[in-house]
């Protein structure tokens, strides 16, 4: 009987350990995509999720896939994922006198016929490679968006 007590005294201790684990887990995670969307464009951290992040030399890459959601334009059709289009680079603010390199990769759907479907991401101004804020920047401070810059 007294060893029946300490094995259901050990179970709820750990599953009181699994608890307080859990909840730990789910606020690093809530900091983590506070911390993103801090350091990332609004429009990318809350629709892409960071899946590497490397250091090259005095370049941050940020490594990020389009979350697994069905876009809502297509939710009457019935949608599988299959696979990523090619990745693209996209210039972002510097931080910690670091340039900053996104590489996306977004999602490509397919529905039961075969026919390939995939969310319009208006991410870069047209003819940059930098994010909206990032040109708007280079814009005011230059008066132009230059293709060469200390910050670029």
């Amino acid at each position: 009987m007294l060893a029946l007590k300490n094995k259901i005294r050990l179970t709820r201790k750990t599953l009181c350990l699994e608890k307080k684990s859990y909840l730990c887990f789910f606020n690093i995670c809530i900091m983590y995509q506070d911390l993103l969307r801090l350091v990332l464009p609004a429009e990318i951290a809350d629709n892409f999720d960071l899946v590497n992040l490397q250091t090259l030399g005095d370049t941050l890459h940020f490594h990020l896939d389009e979350k697994l959601v069905v876009p809502e334009e297509y939710k009457e059709f019935s949608l599988s994922p299959n696979g990523f289009y090619a990745v693209s680079a996209v210039s972002d603010f510097p931080l910690r006198d670091k340039k900053v390199v996104l590489h996306l990769r977004r999602r490509r759907w397919v529905d039961d016929t075969g026919k390939s479907y995939s969310r319009e991401w208006k991410l870069v101004p047209e003819g940059t490679r930098y994010s909206k804020e990032f040109a708007a920047f280079l814009k005011v401070a230059f008066g132009y968006i230059p293709d060469t810059c200390t910050v670029a």
